[in-house]
């Protein structure tokens, strides 16, 4: 190998929080690998000497072998210094009418492929004595109505997280958990038009029950996003944890992060009391069937 540099492998580097903290890395010197499912095999510009673009949908098998074979090659003996599994989903809606096939989708990407994208780099971040960082939610100390695709992996990855990083300490690789609050990330409205559309899909019977509240749900969520946290500040925080001496297992950062925190501390009922009139829904009892 003949690259000098430190290298990080980052996902989900498309837009939003992944795009700033590869924009953050190849500022403090990092060589990035940067990880995007929408970019075309055949179209992987490389707009920076030290930047080079991977196809990878980490739900795809030969997309991580492809990619663990590039990063391989180019590190070496040198290894990898570190890796952040940014890539995620949220997929909202009502558990009652949510499709079955919607939760496997949100585990496969949010728990399933980050552990399939983590466990064949193992080898060389080993040689590094690399940091691997998962992203969590505040969802994963807070439920949050009709996001339960959401906060039910995202509580499976920090689970995974901290597992990983007890089996992985004999080696003194860290493996960190940063929890964001509120963010904006530059695809909320894109974001609010899938929301949007998720009544269409309730039968009769389920839009009685549910499309109200979710409309005065998701509209509430949105302006609580828009007036969220830049997606830069959270990169920062992933820098921190990369290159800090001594990192800590977990980061919240984001609006809004360390209130819902404390929050997510209160009795289940305090908490639920609060979260309905938080969100403007339906008081305990209100609707009959």
């Amino acid at each position: 190998m003949t690259c000098s540099r430190k290298h990080l492998l980052i996902t989900g580097t498309s837009s939003g929080i992944g795009k700033a903290t590869m924009d953050a890395a190849l500022e403090a010197g990092y060589h990035v690998f940067a990880g995007d499912r929408s970019v075309k095999i055949n179209e992987l510009p490389n707009d920076h000497d030290a930047l080079t673009r991977l196809h990878l949908d980490i739900t795809n098998d030969d997309d991580i072998a492809a990619t663990v074979a590039a990063i391989s090659a180019h590190v070496g003996d040198a290894g990898l210094d570190g890796l952040a599994n940014i890539a995620g989903v949220g997929i909202p809606g009502p558990l009652e009418t949510l499709p079955i096939d919607s939760l496997r989708a949100s585990f496969a990407v949010d728990v399933f492929g980050q552990i399939a994208l983590t466990q064949p780099l193992l080898p060389l971040i080993r040689k590094a004595t690399g940091r691997i960082i998962f992203i969590g939610s505040i969802g994963d100390r807070v439920t949050i109505p009709f996001m339960g695709a959401l906060t039910a992996a995202k509580s499976a990855i920090a689970s995974l997280n901290d597992t990983l990083r007890q089996e992985l300490a004999p080696w003194g690789i860290e493996v960190i958990l940063v929890e964001p609050g509120f963010i904006k990330t530059g695809a909320n409205k894109t974001s609010k038009a899938l929301i949007d559309k998720v009544p269409e899909s309730f039968t009769p019977e389920q839009a009685t029950l549910y499309a109200e509240t979710f409309k005065q749900f998701t509209a509430g969520g949105y302006k609580t996003q828009e007036a969220g946290s830049p997606p830069e500040d959270v990169a920062a925080v992933i820098l921190e944890a990369l290159t800090t001496k001594h990192p800590k297992a977990h980061y919240l950062t984001g609006s809004k992060a360390h209130l819902m925190a404390a929050v997510g501390k209160l009795p289940a009922k305090v908490q639920d009391a609060g979260k309905r009139k938080a969100f403007d829904l339906p008081g305990k009892g209100e609707k009959k069937a």
